[in-house]
């Protein structure tokens, strides 16, 4: 089965590509070979994010090879915040699909959280590759969905999280020219979202403070 309505009916709000109802109804008709799938897919749209994510590893390796499958599998991580699991999973995805915009949005944001999770136990050249990671995949992203808002958006808190990390003094990578250029491209992709909606008080804001960091490094 190719699970394209899945990766369109997954998400609501700024993901909705389509409403889930749609894609249950195409779900129905369609119902996929493996067992496995089809409860992860049930578990998926019921939020069951935790049984989603275990009836689909269940799915593999025979469908190591479905590139539907895997986000299915990538999102239901995600959402679980097993991170680096979800971007090896994403990883995956954009090997089998390289058109697949989402598969990298998903897979920069896994790796930008992995990087700023205090959590994690990275050292900064560590993070300072996932960020580099992941700015990455959304600028792939951007070549094959130059439309796409949320996309901009992502890059440049990416590029804010990068300048914030090599722009701390005291840290072993610690780069202010890096770090100025990173506020510098973080500041060009917010204003390039205000051009979708120019009344984004929380954008303004996002300029105003990301230049802030930049005339402030020591």
């Amino acid at each position: 089965m190719n699970l394209k309505s899945v990766k369109l009916g997954l998400f609501t709000g700024a993901f909705a590509l389509m409403s889930l109802s749609s894609y249950a109804q195409t779900a129905k008709q369609e119902e996929h070979s493996n067992p496995n799938v089809r409860l992860g897919q049930k578990a998926l749209l019921d939020g069951d994010f935790k049984n989603a994510a275990v009836y689909l590893e269940k799915s593999l390796p025979a469908e190591s090879k479905d590139p539907d499958v895997l986000y299915m599998l990538g999102y239901s991580q995600f959402q679980n915040g097993d991170f680096k699991k979800a971007a090896e999973s994403f990883g995956k995805v954009v090997a089998l699909d390289s058109k697949n915009a989402n598969g990298y949005y998903f897979k920069g944001k896994a790796n930008n959280n992995l990087a700023t999770q205090t959590s994690t136990k990275l050292n900064s050249s560590a993070r300072e590759s996932l960020l580099k990671v992941a700015i990455e995949d959304y600028s792939k992203a951007i070549a094959l969905n130059a439309n796409d808002v949320k996309l901009y958006q992502n890059r440049a808190l990416a590029y804010r999280d990068y300048g914030i990390l090599v722009g701390t003094a005291g840290v072993a990578n610690y780069n202010k020219a890096v770090a100025t250029d990173a506020y510098n491209n973080a500041v060009k992709d917010y204003e390039k979202v205000l051009t979708f909606d120019a009344s984004r008080k929380d954008i303004q804001t996002e300029i105003k403070k990301a230049k802030i960091y930049r005339d402030n490094l020591k």
